[in-house]
């Protein structure tokens, strides 16, 4: 809108009712068709980013999804943003603070339950630390409350919908057959789709709960010998969405972090997005950027106009 267009808006079939209140939010306020809304039963996306009028297509997905939508707007070159999956690695330096570091990676990791495709996905801890950060680190997801959104003491609500829980439920085998779980590893009882927080350890780094996105609360700690190790590691797949790098000496953190072939990366920190600082991926995790002047300048295109004077 900031540019001139006009804009389609599709939520998920999972989850339109947010964009539907934004939708009730604008009626009044805009000309009618400058923002348009429209839910969906899943089929519409490809109608939409192969339409030949609709000139750009912004799109927040998983990375599968994300070559679909690419490929349908091809036969017209649609100007294509991808935000897509993330496999977030946090590297603990040997100096860090080990209660101070599990409760900052355990907050962002866990975000909505992990289903945030910037959230921490994997977690490299020295070995001199790596006892000391898996009980602090088990002990923050047991006494983490799961439950009703509607209840004040819950802190973690419930998969969203039956399809991922029941992928999550999946990972949890992977974790247990692969892996050692130190906390969670079981589905809530009762009804919904809940599962509590759930954290491996000494888990092969071959095994699909690292390799690809869990998105989901199962959380991996892996153990590193050398930091260059750590950092091969961490950069060793597909995706490069977010990392996050921590220790006391923030030179030294900051060093390790430009090494991280992410979009972005943290030190201290993680999942810390502003309006104004541009946002996107590398590698298959996404092209262009959403956020700051660099996001705005994705919905338009350069218009020259060269005027020769006299003749």
């Amino acid at each position: 809108m900031l540019t001139g267009n006009t804009v389609v808006v599709k939520p998920a079939p999972t989850s339109p009712l947010n964009a539907m209140l934004l939708g009730e939010i604008l009626h009044g306020i805009l000309p009618p068709g400058v923002v348009n809304i429209v839910g969906d039963d899943g089929s519409l996306g490809p109608r939409l980013s192969s339409h030949p009028d609709v000139g750009k297509v912004s799109f927040t997905g998983s990375t599968a999804a994300g070559r679909q939508v690419m490929a349908s707007g091809a036969p017209t070159l649609k100007r294509i943003v991808l935000e897509l999956g993330g496999n977030d690695a946090a590297i603990v330096l040997d100096d860090a603070d080990v209660e101070s570091a599990a409760q900052g990676i355990f907050t962002w990791a866990f975000m909505n339950s992990g289903q945030v495709c910037i959230n921490i996905k994997r977690i490299y801890v020295p070995d001199a630390l790596y006892d000391r950060f898996c009980d602090a680190f088990a002990k923050l997801a047991r006494s983490a409350v799961v439950g009703h959104g509607l209840d004040e003491k819950t802190e973690y609500g419930p998969i969203q919908n039956r399809r991922q829980y029941e992928a999550v439920l999946r990972s949890l085998d992977v974790a247990r057959r692969d892996g050692t779980v130190i906390a969670g590893g079981e589905p809530a009882e009762g009804k919904g789709w809940f599962v509590p927080p759930t954290v491996v350890r000494d888990i092969d780094e071959a095994s699909p709960l690292v390799r690809e996105e869990t998105f989901g609360p199962i959380r991996s700690i892996l153990r590193y010998s050398s930091i260059d190790d750590a950092v091969r590691r961490a950069n060793d797949t597909q995706y490069g969405l977010g990392g996050s790098v921590w220790g006391k000496d923030i030179e030294r953190a900051t060093r390790i972090a430009a090494r991280l072939e992410s979009g972005t990366t943290w030190v201290n920190t993680h999942f810390a997005l502003a309006p104004d600082i541009p946002f996107g991926g590398r590698k298959q995790s996404g092209l262009g950027v959403e956020f700051g002047l660099d996001g705005i300048h994705e919905f338009t295109d350069r218009h020259v106009i060269h005027v020769a004077r006299g003749g």
